[in-house]
């Protein structure tokens, strides 16, 4: 589950009615920019990257506030991993790595999200939030095949900046691989507990 929030909608954060993820699926939050600018009430969270984002699903900027959910692939061979180091002067290592026995169905990108998480509660959200904070799009073509056979190996490891307000210690990694068309092929992330469970 994706979403949305306009930049300039405050309120919106702190909508009781937020959708809520089901049962084993995971809600990414992103702040798009708005048109107030840097006058924005949530301006200091937006991110270009959630504009990207929409134009890869083909959805225009909300007004206010939208939510997106996509399917995923039964489990099955692709197989994604996906790590992050520690904070260090205001970076953080993140890696992605992956291996298929076969090839995927391309064209396909690869996305991996340096989130916040904020538990219910907190900053005024009525849910448990996953801020998208600094995204990874790995350059992967079609030949990068690190194999004498056709198995599929992809690795792409980088320093990502830590935006300024994000909590270094509530920060993981989601990444996921998507082709053009279709449901998500394969998703990963860095911790598997919520933070109330850890």
């Amino acid at each position: 589950m994706e979403r949305f929030i306009s930049a300039d909608c405050a309120s919106c954060w702190s909508a009781i009615d937020t959708p809520r993820p089901r049962p084993g699926a995971v809600a990414l939050d992103w702040i798009v920019p708005g048109a107030l600018g840097d006058d924005a009430p949530l301006s200091a969270a937006a991110t270009r990257d959630a504009l990207a984002r929409l134009q890869a699903l083909g959805q225009d900027a909300p007004q206010a506030a939208s939510t997106l959910t996509t399917r995923t692939e039964p489990a099955g061979a692709p197989r994604l991993r996906v790590a992050m180091g520690p904070a260090v002067n205001g970076y953080v290592g993140a890696s992605i790595e992956l291996r298929s026995p076969t090839t995927l169905k391309r064209p396909f990108t690869a996305w991996l999200a340096l989130v916040e998480t904020i538990p219910p509660g907190v900053e005024g959200s009525p849910v448990e939030r996953n801020l998208v904070r600094n995204v990874l799009i790995p350059a992967w073509s079609g030949h990068n095949l690190l194999s004498k056979s056709n198995r599929l190996r992809l690795i792409d490891s980088r320093a990502m900046s830590i935006p300024a307000g994000a909590n270094p210690e509530h920060l993981r990694v989601i990444g996921w691989v998507q082709p053009a068309q279709g449901p998500v092929s394969v998703i990963a992330q860095s911790r598997c507990a919520p933070p109330s469970q850890r």
